[in-house]
């Protein structure tokens, strides 16, 4: 399933129609009452919101698809699009960049081998920058998932996504 490929690192395949139907016939709540918690239901079970999902929720709700995809596009934590297990935060306010975030970043995009926006080709990580982590003390910082790492060198940027990728190192 396409569920268990995202939790264990590997690529999602598309889900097919009966993995879509399943969570569809399993939402919590109606998707025409509840439309936004139908959608993180969706994605929190395929790792992003597939369009098949999308149409069928249209299709059952009765919900014109341009709707759906409205409040898809308005909320910045509906991705349309598989993103990478693991989301990967580079801090750019003022106390990182003194401390050089600039460098911080080079090095996590060197080690991924991809850009701001963009996922791993195994779709282990996804690539963000912000402009404030809100932990100016730990200066440069990068966040993973839900994780802080502060006072960084490139040297331990490569420390920190190695474990990452092998959690035995």
């Amino acid at each position: 399933m396409a569920e268990e490929a995202a939790r264990a690192g590997a690529a999602p395949a598309s889900p097919s129609d009966a993995d879509v139907e399943d969570v569809l016939d399993n939402l919590s709540a109606p998707p025409k009452t509840n439309l936004i918690g139908a959608l993180q239901e969706i994605q929190e079970r395929f790792g992003y919101l597939p369009r098949a999902a999308l149409e069928g929720i249209s299709r059952r709700a009765h919900i014109p698809l341009s709707r759906i995809y409205g409040v898809v596009t308005f909320y910045a934590q509906f991705h349309t699009e598989p993103r990478g297990r693991h989301t990967v935060l580079c801090c750019r306010g003022t106390a990182c960049h003194v401390r050089g975030a600039a460098r911080v970043l080079d090095t996590v995009k060197q080690e991924l081998g991809i850009d701001e926006g963009e996922s791993t080709s195994d779709l282990m990580f996804y690539l963000e920058t912000v402009a404030c982590l809100g932990t100016c003390f730990l200066a440069p910082v990068i966040m993973i998932d839900s994780e802080y790492f502060g006072n960084l060198t490139p040297r331990k940027v490569e420390t920190i996504l190695r474990h990452y990728r092998d959690p035995s190192q």
